[in-house]
């Protein structure tokens, strides 16, 4: 509908900085890490009011499309889903999210939102869009400049120049992330923080973005027009897009034009760069420990703990970072997010599994989680959702057993579909030809022990697939 703010969601980071709850295969932004719902669902709840916003355009990757479609359907969402061949940052993907706006309305107003962010002040937010829709309207780019609450070193900040309109500001300057010292000046000087999110007339940000780099933008509209369609998703044309210099948005466009404008707003907001920056919005107790999952704080202060499983008991420390994962333990002090970065690129060198892939695997049909593993033989637990169907396929170096344990499966071995209900178990022979589903109104579960030679994921053979895997 005219008139209304086009949210774009964009939603393809990996966030190594909350490692180890944040990895390669299930990001921050789908994590729960403030009540029951993600980041990502509630970026998306922030801008549901269809008296404001038009339906969500979001930037994703072939890595997070399912897991896009699944949270937004626990809460009841519809969005168009952008697919990038490769990541490029944040410049190429607005553009992209620009260029399919303009499909569906040339004047199209674009919010640009990062899934990541917390906002614990919905209303001071879409004040501040209404704001910003009349800058945009007026050709302005607006950026969202946060009044400071410390002298953070996380974040660049914006100088704020003569008023325009209301209460948008031109932008004087762009900084970038200062040391203490200098932050502390900003402050004092009434700088804002930059947020990193942004309103636009479509066709103006893409004006703008051509000045320095129309090669970019020509090949971002090509790879949005020749874009393909599968699965409902909507795939950007790769070679195309593959051939865009890699830029994000503020050295693509932001520091570069004349037309930036700036909202101060307090809507409590944070990126969620660090855990620091999880406990800043955590509940604590009277000494200023969170937690979430089973802690103990004797004689702590100003900890933050998050365990999936085992109890946390901490003694006679302060401003530790302890994360428990099934396969991983970080202990780290509060404020070094840096040296977080550091661990994570190292671990990438000795153990990059535990930086890719936790030990629950999500996949579009549901989950599964080793169990346990030795030599010839794993155990896995598997979760089917309501409808959901494993590919038809067969391996060459292992048999399987399934017991199931709740719900019912739907079994295809060779010509063989049979139904095997709880407390029933079947065998699956090496090379055997073989499928599962949930046809019932419940999660299926089941325990898989597999025997072989070689147990890798990539002993699939895929005969097929509802949804399109090689």
């Amino acid at each position: 509908m005219a008139g209304r703010i086009v949210p774009l969601i964009m939603c393809g980071g990996a966030g190594t900085r909350l490692w180890p709850a944040s990895r390669e295969v299930h990001p921050k932004q789908f994590l729960p890490l403030f009540g029951a719902r993600s980041t990502f669902q509630n970026t998306i709840l922030r801008v549901s009011d269809k008296a404001l916003f038009d339906r969500p355009i979001i930037v994703t990757n072939n890595a997070y499309r399912f897991m896009v479609l699944e949270q937004l359907a626990e809460i009841g969402a519809e969005a168009d889903v952008l697919l990038e061949p490769t990541r490029r940052d944040s410049g190429p993907a607005i553009a992209a999210g620009a260029v399919f706006a303009q499909t569906r309305d040339q004047e199209a107003i674009v919010l640009a939102l990062a899934a990541d962010h917390v906002v614990r002040d919905t209303a001071g937010f879409i004040a501040a869009c209404r704001q910003g829709l009349v800058a945009a309207q007026a050709g302005h780019i607006v950026t969202f400049g946060v009044e400071p609450e410390r002298a953070a070193t996380e974040y660049g900040y914006i100088s704020a120049g003569e008023m325009i309109s209301g209460e948008v500001r031109s932008v004087a300057k762009f900084v970038e992330k200062p040391d203490p010292a200098t932050a502390a000046e900003y402050i004092s000087a009434g700088y804002l923080w930059n947020s990193g999110n942004f309103m636009f007339r479509a066709s103006v940000l893409l004006e703008e973005y051509s000045k320095s780099d129309a090669e970019s933008v020509q090949s971002v509209t090509r790879a949005v027009v020749d874009a393909g369609r599968d699965l409902g998703f909507v795939t950007l044309e790769p070679k195309a897009f593959e051939s865009v210099k890699p830029i994000s948005i503020d050295y693509a466009v932001m520091e570069k034009t004349a037309r930036a404008t700036v909202v101060p707003v307090a809507c409590g907001w944070s990126d969620v760069g660090s855990w620091h920056a999880v406990w800043e919005l955590s509940d604590k107790d009277s000494d200023g420990n969170a937690a979430v999952g089973a802690a103990v704080f004797e004689d702590s202060r100003n900890c933050n703990v998050t365990t999936d499983k085992a109890l946390v008991a901490l003694e006679g420390v302060d401003d530790l970072v302890v994360v428990a994962t099934q396969d991983a333990v970080l202990v780290s002090r509060q404020k070094d997010a840096n040296g977080l970065k550091r661990l994570v690129a190292k671990l990438k060198n000795v153990a990059p599994q535990v930086t890719e892939e936790h030990l629950r695997v999500h996949r579009p049909w549901g989950s599964y989680q080793s169990i346990d593993m030795g030599a010839r033989h794993q155990v896995k637990r598997i979760i089917v959702k309501p409808g959901g169907r494993l590919s038809l396929q067969k391996h060459h170096h292992r048999s399987e057993h399934w017991i199931v344990v709740r719900g019912a499966a739907r079994v295809t071995l060779n010509e063989l579909v049979k139904t095997v209900h709880e407390n029933e178990s079947i065998y699956i022979p090496i090379g055997a030809t073989h499928r599962m589903e949930n046809p019932g109104k419940i999660p299926l579960e089941l325990i898989e022990v597999q025997t072989g030679s070689y147990l890798g994921e990539d002993d699939i053979i895929r005969i097929e697939d509802d949804y399109k895997r090689s």
